[in-house]
């Protein structure tokens, strides 16, 4: 019996001697791996802070010039569908709707003495590009324009709101116009054996469907309002750059000019790149220019 019962103890012994070594060595691990975590992650944050970002945040304490970047299409707003699972934009484009909130952040930090936009789009939505211009104008700061590789269409009448437009001599500038152009897909959906069928309320209502051939009436009634549009347009333009109405609407065929030419017709100020910018900003503000990025 007593064999026995000193058996029972011996295995007793040994299962709780395991159990204490898992248990100490899983401390050890834990306190290891969190201590390299924590040792790696110094490292990388040290690493990082060296490197200059060129989004960092208009929060830095020696900044006093807020840039905002104009890039890829101009949009009103970023659609739900237009951010990947990550909450990246998955299309090259810039919503009005943050960069006018940027302009407004802008005008309330007492350390932001003036506003930098870089523009590179094609264009896109005449109404964002409206708003853009419109918070631009009504921005107490000082605000300047640098057109890097394109400013053109609704990119361009943004530009306007600023009170400084810098260019590129290389940069594409104006577009001055509207379209409403689409693809029609009619003979490829015969081809596919697809029908269209029209059950709309009204002739009118469904003018611009690519499924179907457009109407003479419906194509007059699009080209009204695309004129209605281009008048306004050049109006906007004539305006911002204190340009004669006559000499905009001769510039306002749709066609895009060199940085130079741009100057000549006065649909810019400056030639010059973003140094240049900064350097026109120092002159102004007295101190030097130290632009932040938004995020």
């Amino acid at each position: 019996m007593w064999q026995k019962l000193s058996n029972i103890f011996k295995s007793s012994y040994a299962a709780i001697s395991i159990i204490t070594m898992i248990v100490v060595w899983s401390a050890i691990s834990y306190f290891a791996i969190s201590y390299s975590s924590k040792f790696f992650s110094n490292i990388t944050s040290e690493s990082l802070s060296d490197v200059s970002d060129t989004n960092a945040s208009s929060d830095a304490e020696d900044c006093n010039v807020q840039g905002i970047n104009i890039h890829g299409d101009i949009v009103t707003y970023n659609s739900h569908d237009a951010f990947n699972d990550q909450g990246q934009l998955k299309y090259d484009q810039t919503s009005a709707d943050e960069v006018t909130w940027y302009i407004k952040e802008a005008g309330e930090k007492e350390n932001i003495k003036a506003i930098a936009i870089e523009i590179d789009s094609s264009g896109g939505s005449g109404e964002a590009g409206e708003e853009i211009m419109q918070a631009l104008k009504q921005s107490g700061k000082p605000t300047v324009a640098f057109i890097r590789n394109r400013g053109l269409s609704a990119g361009y009448l943004l530009a306007t709101g600023a009170q400084t437009i810098f260019a590129s001599k290389f940069s594409d500038v104006g577009s001055i116009g509207v379209t409403q152009s689409y693809l029609q897909n009619t003979d490829k959906n015969k081809k596919d054996g697809y029908t269209y069928i029209d059950l709309s309320s009204g002739k009118y209502k469904d003018t611009g469907s690519p499924d179907r051939a457009i109407t003479e009436d419906e194509k007059q009634m699009i080209m009204r309002d695309i004129k209605i549009g281009l008048d306004y347009f050049i109006q906007i333009v004539a305006k911002n750059r204190n340009l004669d109405i006559e000499k905009v609407k001769k510039l306002a065929d749709g066609s895009t000019v060199m940085g130079e030419t741009a100057l000549k017709d006065g649909l810019i100020d400056k030639i010059g790149l973003l140094p240049d910018v900064e350097n026109f900003l120092t002159e102004k503000m007295g101190t030097e220019a130290k632009i932040c990025w938004q995020n």
